[in-house]
């Protein structure tokens, strides 16, 4: 089963609030967002953000320009019926980020909580990075929410690679520098709890 079949298949399945990675409000990444300081202006990209809430919070907290990208147009369309008006007001972008046709140099922030540990080949990983260093403008922010080390290794079916903040440093390369990182327990909608670590570079 290829990647896309396999997502759609997931959010055709269960509900929102049902899936592992469910949380009502994402307040780590909420936070490391305002910290990057881009303001409400910000150009942010939500990869990966299926029918996550943060877009809701973004919109909320005042942010103007969103767009969320994600593989499965099911989570796209479970998204867009939950904003109802406001969906009007996101781009929402269905590709595989490894090889969408992203603009170059427009978003401030590229935010990704889904699916940079699902990657666990080296040539999908080069894709990613280079996606990001394309679509970035300069000075641009990188947040990314990983597995831990002590996380589990397989999610929704797959394997995944887990990181630390050093790890994630050394795989996106020099053309990133790491800012700060923060470790999160999260506890699943079953009351499993997955160890995550938050990381925030900015392009250099």
């Amino acid at each position: 089963m290829d990647a896309k079949t396999h997502w759609e298949t997931v959010h055709g399945a269960e509900s929102p609030s049902a899936v592992s990675w469910y949380r009502p409000h994402l307040e780590t990444s909420l936070s490391l967002i305002e910290r990057a300081g881009a303001g409400f202006s910000a150009s942010i990209l939500d990869v990966g953000g299926g029918q996550s809430t943060l877009i809701d919070d973004l919109l909320v907290q005042g942010y103007r320009n969103l767009s969320v990208l994600d593989i499965s147009s099911a989570a796209l369309e479970g998204a867009r019926k939950r904003l109802g008006a406001n969906a009007g007001r996101i781009e929402w972008i269905t590709a595989d980020v490894t090889q969408a046709e992203l603009p170059p140099h427009a978003y401030d922030i590229w935010h990704d909580r889904a699916v940079f540990h699902f990657l666990t080949s080296e040539a999908d990983r080069a894709a990613y990075i280079r996606q990001a260093i394309h679509a970035l403008k300069p000075g641009g922010h990188v947040i990314l929410a990983t597995f831990a080390l002590s996380g589990p290794a397989r999610c929704s079916g797959l394997e995944v690679v887990r990181y630390s903040s050093q790890s994630l440093a050394q795989q996106l390369g020099e053309s990133f520098r790491l800012i700060e990182s923060t470790e999160e327990l999260h506890e699943t909608p079953t009351g499993a709890v997955q160890p995550f670590v938050y990381s925030r570079f900015q392009a250099v």
